[in-house]
């Protein structure tokens, strides 16, 4: 079992005893009280109950979330591949497929609010998966119009090195001005 997961069990079965002393201790203080009393106390005990469990919940939600990330992407096999957008006036993105080792992982298409939000500066995560120790291939195919509104498919590709550490590549489509033509760049972090 995975080190951080019996971490996890033994935080799920501390809440689940802190749930059962609660209402055992709700049923305790009931008994020595009036009807009143009880009824007060019970309806602000129970609420301040639920509440501090709803908290555990969602911290404990938030743990097992970050667990379940890193059992599956662990960082001695995880890639990640992001998409930016520099400027953008000699291109127009329509879509994106990304190749990795031969393999189709993934591919989207652009909305013109997505499209605005990259010219804004903002970074798409395009790709977040597995890939094996050593030599690994990486190939993008970008679709759009080009200057003089011309259809364009330009790919480009770019051939990593992977390591014991998290990989991660920006794929930024940037204007160059000097060929008034769009240029793609692999970057790797």
């Amino acid at each position: 079992m995975h080190k951080h997961a019996s971490h996890w069990y033994r935080r799920l079965f501390l809440i689940l005893a802190f749930a059962a002393l609660t209402c055992a201790s709700s049923a305790a203080q009931q008994d020595e009280d009036t009807p009143q009393d009880q009824t007060k106390t019970a309806s602000m005990s129970l609420n301040d109950r639920t509440q501090a469990l709803k908290k555990e919940v969602l911290n404990l939600n938030r743990d097992l979330f970050i667990l379940e990330e890193e059992l599956l992407f662990p960082s001695n096999t995880q890639v990640v591949v992001f998409l930016s957008l520099d400027v953008g006036t000699l291109f127009a993105l329509d879509s994106v497929e990304l190749k990795l080792n031969d393999t189709t992982v993934a591919g989207y298409l652009y909305t013109a609010r997505e499209l605005d939000a990259l010219r804004r500066g903002g970074i798409q995560q395009l790709y977040v998966g597995n890939v094996r120790s050593g030599k690994n291939e990486l190939v993008a195919f970008f679709v759009g119009k080009g200057p003089h509104d011309r259809e364009y498919r330009r790919g480009t590709h770019i051939v990593f090195d992977k390591t014991s550490s998290p990989k991660y590549v920006e794929l930024k489509i940037a204007d160059d001005p000097k060929s008034q033509q769009p240029e793609f760049v692999v970057k790797e972090w």
